[in-house]
């Protein structure tokens, strides 16, 4: 199976515009990022998709494969599924542009859930985490995923889910995704859905779509990037 991963990549962030390529002890946030995900050394190409000259100018200065989007999207995925309509590939793995300590087993798990699918039955894959404090459970920030007995998404909510009567694990979504290629055209093809637009959770179409997503249990835990704060916190885990 040809494995791709794309990196969407959007200059005009909202909480921390231009974060991208805000400098990351010595490269930018970007550079890093991609350079982490080529390390892995899981995919055939790795892309960088992006509505940005100056972000898909820096990709091109480091050697770096880059997609220019010709399009306006309301989501990272949409980008994604773009880039991907012009890729030779099986599946498409969906890493977000501010994870400069994305984990290489991380995402040789998502791997290997289309690996280890001989039937076909899953069409996309993501990660969850135990979530182990009160606060996380009630804070409408912090995605939560329900799944069945097979480790298949239930439902993705911003409230408490499951309610606790009785001691229970509740868990965190992970945003990083694996899409068959197929999967991710159908997302792309499809408007917003109802849950969707009411929890602002992107997760839910493939759900509403009857789409099988494949929750995979890490301990992986996201250093993302997201305000001018984070930044300074991942300097010194790299200084």
């Amino acid at each position: 199976m040809r494995m791709i991963a794309v990196i969407p990549a959007r200059y005009e962030a909202q909480r921390f515009p231009g974060k991208l390529m805000a400098d990351l002890a010595g490269k930018t946030v970007l550079q890093r990022t991609y350079e982490a995900v080529k390390r892995t050394e899981l995919f055939d190409e790795v892309w960088v998709a992006t509505d940005s000259d100056v972000i898909a100018s820096h990709i091109k200065t480091i050697g770096g494969q880059v997609f220019r989007s010709q399009l306006v999207h309301d989501c990272g995925t949409n980008r994604v599924a773009e880039c991907a309509e012009q890729l030779d590939a099986d599946v498409i793995i969906n890493v977000q542009g501010d994870e400069p300590f994305i984990s290489k087993q991380a995402l040789s798990n998502l791997i290997n859930a289309f690996n280890q699918d001989s039937e076909g039955i899953i069409d996309l894959a993501s990660l969850m985490i135990p979530i182990d404090n009160k606060e996380d459970i009630e804070n409408p920030n912090v995605v939560k995923v329900v799944s069945d007995n097979q480790g298949r998404a239930l439902y993705f909510s911003r409230a408490a889910i499951p309610f606790m009567r009785a001691p229970g694990q509740a868990f965190r979504h992970v945003g990083i995704y694996a899409f068959r290629k197929a999967a991710l055209l159908d997302f792309y093809a499809q408007a917003p859905t109802p849950l969707e637009y009411s929890e602002k959770i992107e997760a839910i179409r493939y759900l509403e779509m009857g789409k099988v997503m494949q929750m995979l249990k890490t301990d992986f835990v996201s250093v993302s990037i997201d305000t001018p704060e984070d930044l300074v916190k991942a300097t010194a885990l790299l200084c």
